[in-house]
């Protein structure tokens, strides 16, 4: 969708590399930097692939995660300074995070350089042509939101019909966006199921985030109506008595009568955290209940709590419990037979 490649020697290409990633790491701090080091070295490995197989520049874009009105693609590009720039069209809203590598886009609306932690903007039907005059290679985690669903959101972040539209094809990085681009990474590194974000809450923060970088008086959130603070209530029993169903955002949001982006800044803004967050700690109680009182093997409780395997449920419950499923068991059988 976007990209390049060069023709420097393999020193001076791994030495940029570097120095990108300690740039990364500086940005992002301790733990995220490695993810995303690692983001640019697998960009740096296709390049070097490119350069040994003597082919030309291309893109590859692998799919990552997908929901009702969203996509997300991993975007991989090897094109550099001596492969013609060619024309393509945005055929959805497009929201591209830049992780590794950078170029220079042009549209209607004028020309940008992008690089790490910036978004590359664009519009349904908006034609577009990228570059790399100053270097090979990029990789963006691209989001592609249908009309339909982009519209909804934009109008509950207080925005009229006129404002649709992107104006400018870049925002440029920012501190707001580096905890969601941060995220993103993680949920591609390969690192396993316990990094993976929520994608369906992540797709709508970044579309938020966005609105709030290209928007001028953007609307600030009214508090909550007693009808609205029903409605999340409501919500949250039902999470309470099904931790182990499918919740997903939309399906809550469905619920509650109100859109994604409506339904998750009400929700955070009334219980203190997002759904997805309340979705697993309701889960993490159940476990913990059944773990004290039941004799089943911790991987059932695992799977009948709700979660997909069981490495994903041991790192979740040490985090919010400071201990290993085993160790709770333990410690609280112990304390029981104790009394």
């Amino acid at each position: 969708m976007l990209h390049r490649v060069k023709n420097s020697s393999t020193r001076t290409r791994r030495s940029k590399t570097a120095f990108a990633a300690d740039v990364i790491k500086a940005s992002y701090g301790p733990g995220r930097g490695d993810i995303l080091g690692k983001i640019a070295a697998d960009l740096q490995q296709a390049l070097e692939q490119r350069v040994l197989a003597g082919g030309r520049g291309r893109t590859a874009a692998r799919p990552v995660a997908a929901g009702e009105g969203w996509a997300i693609h991993d975007v991989l590009c090897t094109f550099g300074p001596h492969d013609r720039p060619f024309e393509e069209q945005h055929t959805h809203v497009c929201i591209a995070m830049v992780v590794a590598g950078s170029f220079t886009c042009r549209t209607d609306v004028g020309s940008e350089l992008l690089t790490p932690g910036s978004l590359l903007l664009g519009n349904t039907g908006q034609c577009f042509e990228c570059g790399h005059r100053h270097g090979a290679g990029d990789r963006c985690l691209s989001v592609h939101y249908t009309p339909g669903w982009f519209e909804r959101q934009a109008a509950d972040a207080g925005l009229g019909s006129r404002d649709l539209d992107f104006r400018r094809l870049r925002v440029p990085p920012l501190r707001v966006l580096s905890p969601l681009i941060a995220r993103a990474c993680a949920g591609t590194s390969g690192s396993g199921t316990a990094t993976q974000p929520a994608w369906d809450e992540l797709v709508v923060q970044l579309a938020g985030a966005t609105f709030q970088a290209t928007q001028e008086g953007t609307r600030r959130m009214s508090k909550p109506t007693p009808a609205v603070w029903s409605r999340v209530a409501q919500i949250v029993r039902m999470i309470d008595g099904t931790p182990d169903a499918s919740h997903t955002l939309s399906g809550l949001a469905r619920a509650a009568c109100m859109s994604e982006f409506h339904f998750l800044r009400t929700f955070a803004h009334v219980t203190g955290v997002t759904p997805h967050q309340y979705v697993l700690r309701a889960r993490l109680r159940a476990a913990a209940l059944r773990l004290a009182d039941d004799t089943a093997k911790i991987v059932e409780i695992a799977l009948d709590s709700g979660f997909n395997d069981i490495s994903n449920f041991n790192h979740a419950f040490r985090a919010e419990f400071g201990v290993s499923p085993r160790a709770w068991r333990a410690g609280v059988r112990s304390r029981v037979h104790y009394a």
